[in-house]
């Protein structure tokens, strides 16, 4: 969306916005071939779907563009409202662990350097933002600034009550449990 939002059919000047979402597309379809390439048949068909749903959507939003709107006022706003929604999806999404750390006093399952990006990344786009003046890039950027804020404000205060081993002491036990308990039935059964 954001490589569709930087043509200069859509908003005009943003030279930026397309070179470095665009490299981020390659860099994402190369991704995506890897995976392709390495997963087994079921996570390729879900893959493959979500693709093709993707590419659907994509293809209509650009229709809807390209040919009922007129002028790059319409579509950058169009466009840019969308980009709004994924944009701040994108940035909320690690957020979702917030419950579990909270919750477990944990932050395991958060990783640091994705949140510290998350904030680097906000702070980026929106100081570009407001160079440029577009809102479109500043409202999604600066709420994704204050995420990866929250975000590492959580892991300051709840890493030292981490317990960073415990999982695996925990699953080693219930392994070893099985084990005995297997052994167990074995020595009944022969007896």
């Amino acid at each position: 969306m954001w490589v569709l939002y930087g043509l200069p059919i859509v908003h005009p000047d943003s030279l930026l916005v397309i070179t470095i979402n665009g490299t981020g597309f390659f860099i994402e379809v190369f991704y995506l071939s890897m995976f392709i390439t390495f997963s087994d048949w079921a996570k390729r068909r879900r893959m493959f779907i979500a693709l093709l749903l993707e590419a659907i959507f994509f293809a209509i939003v650009v229709v809807i563009t390209l040919v009922g709107l007129h002028g790059t006022k319409s579509r950058s706003m169009f466009v840019g409202i969308l980009c709004v929604v994924f944009n701040i999806m994108m940035y909320a999404s690690p957020l979702t662990v917030m419950k579990r750390v909270i919750k477990t006093k944990s932050v395991k399952y958060m990783p640091f350097y994705l949140s510290l990006a998350n904030f680097a990344n906000g702070i980026v786009w929106s100081i570009y933002a407001l160079i440029k003046l577009d809102p479109f890039v500043l409202v999604p950027n600066g709420l994704g600034t204050l995420s990866g804020l929250v975000q590492l404000v959580l892991f300051a205060t709840y890493y030292r009550t981490t317990k960073w081993g415990e999982e695996e002491e925990t699953n080693k036990q219930e392994v070893e449990l099985h084990k005995s308990a297997e052994t167990g039935q074995d020595r009944l059964a022969q007896a």
